[in-house]
């Protein structure tokens, strides 16, 4: 263990300077209060990219400080990586020649980017890699100058790592509302010390961690944060085992990137959204997603991986879910270092970045409905707008049956809202349900909404809701050639599912259109 009596002078030095510490005005930055959500993005890269000639212009061509359009997007947080000791020959640049770290993410490097974010209002994340590089589930690699440390030292080290970064976060007037002790830890920390093998050890450097943030700043949230937040059977294998060695927290911050999974973003947010609830009632921790990101190519796909991962974690319930942050949107394959192709901006001229519509999604969610109008609380519907897909059978999203070889059913120009609307139509007659299972719900009561169009002579055609644990509800779909909203009330989810969809038993040339489906919690 580390001398009880340094920690014990450090915590009454603290007091001291706290109860002299000047009012606001006396030269002391008054730290913004957390927002109730956190609109986020790790910005690890910016200032080494600026500093190597990259530049940015806004929505209109125009140079801007890229942080400073983030900002103007809906971004209110920043997340910021810090290293032990990061070597100067780190990063390299596509010629194979070394680019200087000039403290990018060292402890001056860390601070002089809370300190720009601060002055622009933003909330802070500050996320301890406890190494010297970049800390992953596959890359838990001891900082060099800590490599012969036995456990008591190591446990000394984080403690005073810890409280050093943070204590010089707090002379310089930042209160960082966040700070993650550890970054992907799913295999554990400095390993093979800090292994998953042993959770006693493992979780004895985690709450060193811990305690030396409340010891600077008890008003920041400590999150423990691992990879594959879709994954329910790895996070209580892992936060059973912290929670039983004592482990502390106040946040546990999952990584969602279905592109690294190999799998569209809507067959993993059922999953995400599983998870995210279960660790907020099973272990009553409010729960984050701290890394999400999509293919810098198709800022289509990665507006909805965003946008629908913000409502899912928004519909976590009693407001455990609060916050989502995309890591590097500022990058592009073209200047970063190894060529990471997960952020989100376009190169428009050598050197010269510019977002792309990605990023909208965090001003768009922060509406607390869906991106096309929503009245209600926050929609769980993927691809509410069926704005992902131009002209497909199968909109991104939603799931078919047919007795007709699904030909029937397809996304085409004219929405009420957008682009985009669902039809289904065929010129003979076809049976057809286009529909979502919704899983992982609070129970409780929802409503479901849709704007809808009809051509009539159907046997039957509805919007309907079903297997949410009582008897199924529908809507019949109105015979008009005018958008028409209708409603379904009431559904009282009693088993933590519902399927949304909408039926046809149709004719010959029978067709409907739908547009900007909604289904939330009252």
């Amino acid at each position: 263990m580390r001398n009880n009596l340094v920690r014990n002078l450090c915590i009454v030095a603290l007091s001291f300077v706290i109860f002299l510490s000047p009012t606001v005005g006396d030269g002391i930055q008054k730290a913004e209060a957390a927002p109730s959500f956190a609109y986020g993005a790790d910005i690890g890269w910016m200032k080494q990219l600026e500093d190597e000639g990259v530049r940015w212009v806004d929505d209109n061509g125009q140079p801007e400080d890229p942080l400073q359009i983030l900002k103007d997007h809906g971004i209110n947080s920043v997340r910021l990586r810090v290293f032990v000791d990061p070597p100067s020959d780190y990063y390299w640049n596509k010629d194979g020649t070394t680019w200087t770290m000039l403290g990018y993410s060292d402890k001056a490097g860390v601070l002089a980017a809370a300190q720009r974010a601060n002055d622009m209002g933003m909330s802070i994340m500050v996320d301890f890699h406890y190494s010297d590089v970049f800390a992953d589930p596959g890359h838990q690699i001891k900082p060099s100058a800590w490599s012969n440390y036995n456990n008591n030292q190591l446990q000394t080290a984080v403690y005073n790592h810890t409280y050093d970064v943070m204590n010089e976060l707090r002379n310089n007037g930042i209160t960082p509302d966040w700070v993650q002790v550890g970054n992907e830890i799913n295999s554990g920390i400095m390993l093979p010390n800090g292994s998953t093998d042993n959770f006693n050890a493992l979780t004895a450097f985690l709450n060193e961690g811990y305690d030396a943030v409340k010891d600077v700043s008890p008003s920041s949230k400590v999150v423990t944060h691992l990879a594959h937040g879709d994954d329910n059977s790895l996070f209580r294998w892992w936060f059973d085992n912290f929670f039983n060695n004592g482990g502390k927290t106040d946040v546990i911050g999952v990584s969602f990137y279905p592109y690294w999974e190999g799998q569209p973003y809507w067959e993993l947010t059922d999953d995400l959204s599983y998870n995210l609830n279960d660790m907020a009632s099973r272990y009553n921790k409010e729960v984050m997603v701290v890394e999400v990101g999509g293919d810098e190519s198709n800022p289509k796909d990665t507006y909805w991986t965003i946008y629908d991962t913000i409502n899912v974690v928004k519909a976590v319930p009693n407001g455990m879910g609060t916050g989502v942050f995309y890591w590097e949107p500022e990058g592009h394959s073209s200047v970063l270092p190894d060529g990471y192709l997960v952020g989100a901006t376009r190169e428009v001229a050598p050197n010269v970045l510019q977002y792309t519509t990605a990023i909208d999604a965090f001003s768009d969610a922060s509406s607390d409905g869906d991106s096309s109008g929503g009245t209600g609380g926050t929609n769980l519907v993927i691809n509410a707008g069926f704005e992902s897909d131009a002209d497909t059978q199968n909109p991104t999203g939603w799931t078919t049956w047919s007795n007709s070889n699904n030909d029937a059913n397809y996304t085409e120009a004219g929405g009420y809202t957008g682009d985009y609307r669902l039809a289904h139509w065929k010129n003979s007659a076809y049976q057809l349900s286009t529909y979502q299972l919704k899983t992982g719900l609070t129970n409780g009561l929802y409503t479901m909404k849709a704007w809808v169009k009809s051509s009539g002579g159907f046997n039957t055609s509805q919007m309907y809701v079903k297997n949410f644990g009582g008897s199924e509800k529908n809507s019949a779909i109105p015979v008009t050639n005018s958008w028409t909203q209708i409603t379904i009330t009431d559904i009282n989810v009693t088993n933590g599912q519902a399927e949304i969809g909408f039926w046809t038993d149709a004719n010959a040339g029978n067709w409907i259109n739908v547009d900007d489906v909604e289904f939330y919690k009252n």
